[in-house]
């Protein structure tokens, strides 16, 4: 299955047979300390730079996430939209749990973003899918309704079907659900890995849609968070994951050495291209 999206210029394409698609996290001030303080002060240089470093590490979309404390997001967001766009060529992420915020900047938005997320609460899905079917977008589904996250791949791939069959009602095609079956960190749960990769093969054997999720979650509160993140990298792309939200300078090597030993990259052109770009950046 594909799922196409676009930016003015460009193309991407998420395929469950592809290679697997790289979601830049950095635009994301959630946890950081200089991106929060630079959209405070209406410093865009900072956003540039993360772009260009996204950009030269071999992302393909972008993730834009304007939630920072005591600002207006429904304001925020769509400026900081359009400043990314303006600064590259790639498709984007439209990350917010604020279905005003999301309106306005699908507003402003061109081609075909993707947007993050829906969840299998009704209230979300009575939200935000209305506003994917009108946009013309796809979205990223969480597999969490309003009992929560559950430690079950069986309940998780039932809250994925829900959301895709409701999205179906709407008009919205299977093909535009990308779907996050979670990842919670295995400091607080040593069977968190196995729970999602159990999850993205059932979704993967039952519902064939693409799926997404933020990898470096796994490692949360652990040490030797780097080593944790690259295994089960590998772990998730081989269960049928086929897009990750990731840095890509850390990642990215990771990420497209396990698809070429998974056979899902012809004479690793991928990894070399990959590899070389990564050098080409290092020499700057």
């Amino acid at each position: 299955m594909k799922t196409i999206l676009r930016s003015e210029t460009k193309e991407v394409t998420i395929s469950t047979d592809g290679p697997v698609a790289l979601i830049g996290e950095k635009i994301n001030p959630t946890g950081r300390k200089k991106l929060p303080q630079a959209l405070r002060e209406g410093d865009f240089d900072y956003v540039c730079l993360l772009i260009e470093r996204q950009v030269n590490a071999g992302a393909d979309l972008l993730d834009v996430n304007a939630g920072v404390p005591g600002m207006d997001e429904v304001a925020l967001l769509p400026e900081l939209v359009k400043f990314v766009a303006s600064q590259t060529d790639l498709p984007l992420c439209i990350d917010t749990a604020n279905p005003k915020a999301l309106e306005a900047a699908l507003k402003v938005s061109v081609g075909k973003p993707l947007v993050n997320s829906v969840s299998g609460e009704e209230k979300s899905m009575n939200d935000i899918l209305p506003l994917v079917k009108e946009h013309g977008t796809a979205v990223i589904a969480l597999a969490l309704d309003d009992n929560g996250i559950s430690n079950d791949a069986e309940t998780r791939l039932r809250i994925a079907e829900k959301i895709i069959n409701r999205a179906e009602q709407m008009g919205i095609p299977s093909r535009e659900i990308v779907v996050d079956p979670l990842v919670m960190s295995v400091g607080a749960d040593t069977s968190a890995a196995v729970v999602t990769c159990q999850t993205i093969s059932l979704i993967r054997e039952k519902l064939g849609v693409n799926m997404t999720m933020g990898a470096s979650n796994i490692s949360f509160g652990m040490p030797e968070r780097h080593t944790l993140n690259q295994v089960f990298l590998a772990l998730a792309i081989n269960a049928g994951a086929s897009c990750l939200i990731t840095d890509p300078a850390r990642l990215g090597m990771t990420i497209r050495a396990s698809e070429l030993l998974l056979g899902r990259d012809d004479y690793g052109r991928n990894y070399l291209t990959f590899y070389r770009n990564l050098e080409k950046t290092k020499k700057k």
